[in-house]
């Protein structure tokens, strides 16, 4: 099929802040589950530079949502369930029959994978699921196991790996989250028993999560839908995608490259507005720029993630958001928070080369770092660093 359809990068940048809820004001009716849904998932983490990642990406979209909205979805409502996509994330429980696989593949890779073995043996490991199964959910404080030999970064006790294990392959769940504390549970006590008892086939699986991908994606590579949800394998993207429209995409750089587009792709373009010009403090787990290829492209930006990085090392910091502004990438800034101490702190300020850094722009940037603060009970905005 020829390409029909030639895609400007300005019209590129809009549809993907749109896709990603990054086009309107961040304000009006708050709805999580709907923008969990509009993300397909959202990558959970254990830093807390200023908030937790989560936190961060929901408040990015709707600046009235709050922490404690988050986890009575996964632990009470049961409308989220926590599973593996390119990292822990919470994920639509409706989505469940779709999932099965990814347990399956995870579950394999984890029994292939020595990273990943317990070295506990089988009647230890089935003891305990069998104390889960008496005593109910439990974390990994009530178990105690060593680690043997030395401790290498990322070491875990026997226990907690094979908790993991029984995880990735879906035979536990995680019930709840208490104090970001995970709480596991037979996997049947905590997916509700219709969706649980669904059984889809493999290919319809994987056409669900392929059109899901590139749904949200509204236009991608196939390597890209392959690794939207990290549960779909190229080659099986590449059968799926033979009878997609193919259209052309122009990069940051003028260049040009071909994509799969979604069936309503013009449709979407008609729907998507400009985006805001107010300033907007980005996660680094934020979807919109997790795939640092795309961004790059799309954006003409670089960016890294280098809070695992030595520091000497490290081109910016530990923790550095980007600041986006309408539809462009305008800078970064590495933000640090003391809750108890009540300051939220500048301690690194990078703006993008080629953008005149205005009074106007300053302000812009003040008002969010304000927000910001303000979202986790801070008054106290410093600036160590000259701007």
């Amino acid at each position: 099929m020829g390409v029909l359809i030639r895609l400007s990068n300005r019209d590129a940048r809009r549809l993907w802040l749109h896709s990603h809820g990054l086009c309107q004001p961040p304000t009006g009716p708050l709805d999580v589950m709907e923008i969990i849904r509009q993300l397909g998932f959202v990558q959970i983490d254990t830093i807390r530079n200023v908030t937790r990642a989560h936190h961060h990406i929901l408040w990015s979209r709707n600046q009235n949502y709050r922490e404690k909205l988050l986890w009575p979805l996964l632990g009470r409502d049961r409308l989220l369930f926590e599973h593996f996509t390119h990292d822990a994330s919470l994920i639509p429980m409706e989505y469940l029959p779709m999932w099965r696989r990814q347990f399956q593949t995870m579950g394999d890779y984890v029994a292939r994978n020595q990273w990943y073995h317990s070295s506990l043996g089988k009647a230890h490991i089935n003891e305990i699921k069998a104390r889960i199964a008496a005593e109910g959910a439990l974390s990994t404080r009530a178990f105690d196991t060593k680690i043997e030999g030395d401790r290498k970064m990322w070491a875990r006790p026997p226990h907690k790996k094979a908790l993991d294990q029984m995880w990735y392959a879906g035979e536990l769940a995680t019930c709840y989250r208490e104090n970001f504390v995970k709480y596991y549970n037979l996997a049947e006590r905590v997916f509700p028993a219709h969706l649980n008892a669904e059984n889809q086939s493999e290919a319809a699986q994987i056409d669900w999560l392929c059109h899901a991908a590139l749904n949200r994606l509204g236009f991608a590579s196939q390597s890209e839908v392959a690794r939207f949800w990290g549960a779909v394998k190229l080659p099986e993207v590449r059968a799926w995608a033979s009878e997609f429209q193919q259209i052309e995409v122009e990069a940051a750089d003028g260049s040009t490259s071909s994509a799969l587009a979604a069936p309503d792709l013009l449709q979407r373009l008609e729907k998507a507005v400009k985006p805001t010009s107010r300033m907007r403090i980005i996660n680094p787990f934020d979807p919109a720029i997790r795939d640092r290829k795309r961004l790059q492209r799309l954006f003409g930006f670089e960016y890294r993630n280098e809070m695992f990085v030595p520091k000497h090392q490290r081109k910016w910091g530990y923790y550095v958001y980007p600041l986006l502004e309408s539809d462009r990438f305008v800078g970064r800034i590495e933000i640090k928070a003391d809750r108890k101490a009540g300051w939220l702190r500048v301690t690194g300020f990078w703006p993008q080369a080629g953008v005149k850094w205005s009074k106007a722009r300053q302000q812009k940037l003040d008002a969010e770092l304000a927000r910001f603060a303000r979202f986790v009970g801070i008054s106290s905005v410093e600036w160590l660093v000259f701007r």
